[in-house]
């Protein structure tokens, strides 16, 4: 992404979707990223020694590694995926995390695209490489079938940038992204599929099979077997109590055919296998709406936004941070407000952070407070491309991306934060306030390893973006891969499997 505000056209798309640069980062925030934000001091305060527990699992310290596929079907220590952004993740009732596609880097390294799965076993350490090509982009288009009937054929093609869902069965779905339709064509996809463990085989459900499909929004609140959301990438996706899946915003295509950034939210039932277009509007490129803080409204929405972060809490309520899109002015820029959707409501509420442009780099920065001490002025910087965990007692992390520092300067962060959902603080856990020495926004601090399987105060990862996460049974955050800092400071893709224990 550029660092300058957008033309009305559309929210700029991410150049590693299309262009595949594994080694750019793709900064939302405005200007060169250099120079403290409005009010605050000329140097970022130091960063306090690290207290939280972070422990490097597999893969590498350094950038840039190709995958080990071995066998497909056949799990093995020396089994790993390649270094990758933009992937999708999943995490079954057995515990297993699973891994699909993303822009990441092949065997012969080359770049782009690829529609790999993949299963790691936390209990055995082993990874799996259970479908899809492991060479770029050869051999990349989707195989789509009969919509609604699974095949052991079937296979999407290369997906970046795309969203996931799990169900109650432990089925996995994907949808959308850019990469490659059913002729090899590569653009942007609003393919819908499911994946069964158990049978190994796919199954194409909704969308088109082909690339840039218009969106059906129908009657708003009506579900329809002919709705359907547009081809989109870098969209955000929850999972309700009830089993629905829930999708919003990112770049795409509207029902004019027109690309823009969207604050379009839909709901998918997978028993029905029909989509419904819930809230927000159905052209590009628009303001949020913020209401009163802290009160919910049928008018509230949150403005077009692509790489935002998502949770969904206990009580069946969805929550959304950040990502780069559009304030309450209309201007462009990585936001980092927070949002609360009820869905038994279908009301919006802004919970925290701006709603306008704070300073001349188009990025709030962040209020860090003490390290591991939760207070009501925290809030983390503005930031896209991060990624997101709910533990078990129902608190919201978020770990990292594109974005500003304690003074504003931007960069690739590797700060960690709770978020209490009943007391509405953020608590600032781990990681540093700071990107170090402004690099034109592409600085950031380097990843502290330690030992392989070892957990150690002071391992962090490096700063990072679109990177994997998932949540196990028993609690436990991981993280893989996405562009960042290696061990040496050096910005790449990632391939480098962390675990957490909050």
């Amino acid at each position: 992404m550029n660092s300058s505000t957008p033309s009305p056209g559309y929210l700029p798309i991410k150049a590693a979707i299309f262009v595949m640069l594994p080694f750019a980062f793709a900064i939302g925030c405005g200007g060169s990223g250099s120079g403290p934000s409005s009010g605050s001091g000329g140097t970022p305060p130091p960063a306090p020694t690290n207290t939280n527990e972070w422990t490097w699992v597999s893969g590498s310290s350094v950038r840039s590694i190709s995958g080990v596929y071995g066998t497909r079907g056949v799990a093995s220590t020396s089994n790993i995926p390649s270094g990758r952004d933009f992937a999708v993740s999943w995490t079954d009732s057995s515990g297993n995390l699973w891994l699909f596609g993303g822009s990441q880097v092949d065997p012969l390294l080359t770049t782009g695209p690829l529609n790999d799965l993949w299963e790691y076993n936390p209990t055995s350490n082993e990874w799996t490489w259970v479908g899809g090509s492991n060479t770029v982009p050869g051999n990349q288009l989707g195989i789509y079938g009969t919509q609604g009937i699974a095949a052991a054929t079937n296979v999407p093609g290369g997906h970046s940038g795309a969203s996931s869902w799990v169900d109650g069965s432990s089925n996995l779905w994907l949808f959308g992204g850019g990469g490659f339709d059913s002729t090899g064509a590569q653009g942007l996809l609003n393919d819908l599929w499911e994946y069964s463990p158990l049978s190994k085989e796919w199954t194409w459900v909704s969308g088109s099979s082909t690339i840039n499909p218009k969106a059906v929004y129908g009657a708003l609140g009506a579900a329809g077997a002919a709705n359907v959301p547009g081809a989109r990438a870098n969209a955000v996706s929850w999972t309700d109590r009830s089993g629905s899946f829930w999708l919003f915003g990112g770049d795409g295509v509207d029902s004019n055919g027109n690309l823009g950034g969207f604050n379009d939210l839909w709901e998918f039932n997978p028993s029905s296998k029909e989509w419904t277009w819930i809230s927000g509007s159905t052209t590009a490129n628009v303001k949020a709406v913020p209401g009163m803080v802290g009160v919910a409204s049928a008018s509230n929405v949150p403005g077009s936004r692509q790489d935002a972060i998502s949770w969904a809490d206990g009580s069946g309520n969805l929550w959304l941070f950040g990502g780069y899109g559009y304030d309450s002015t209309g201007t462009a820029y990585d936001l980092n407000d927070l949002w609360k959707f009820s869905p038994s409501s279908k009301e919006w509420t802004w919970i925290s952070g701006s709603t306008t442009v704070t300073n001349a780099d188009l990025c709030p920065a962040g209020t860090y407070g003490t390290e591991g001490t939760p207070a009501t002025a925290n809030i983390p910087g503005g930031r896209n491309s991060a990624v997101s965990w709910i533990d078990s007692g129902g608190n919201l992390w978020l770990f990292g991306g594109l974005g500003c520092d304690a003074i504003g300067t931007a960069g690739a962060l590797n700060d960690l934060w709770e978020f209490d959902t009943k007391n509405l603080t953020w608590t600032w856990q781990s990681g540093s306030n700071s990107v170090g020495t402004d690099q034109g926004g592409t600085g950031g601090p380097s990843g502290v390893y330690g030992t392989e399987g070892t957990v150690a105060a002071s391992n962090v990862p490096g700063g990072r973006s679109n990177a994997i996460s998932w949540t196990d049974p028993s609690g436990t955050l991981w993280l893989f891969g996405g562009s960042g800092l290696d061990s040496a400071g050096n910005q790449g893709l990632l391939n480098d499997l962390w675990s957490y224990q909050p």
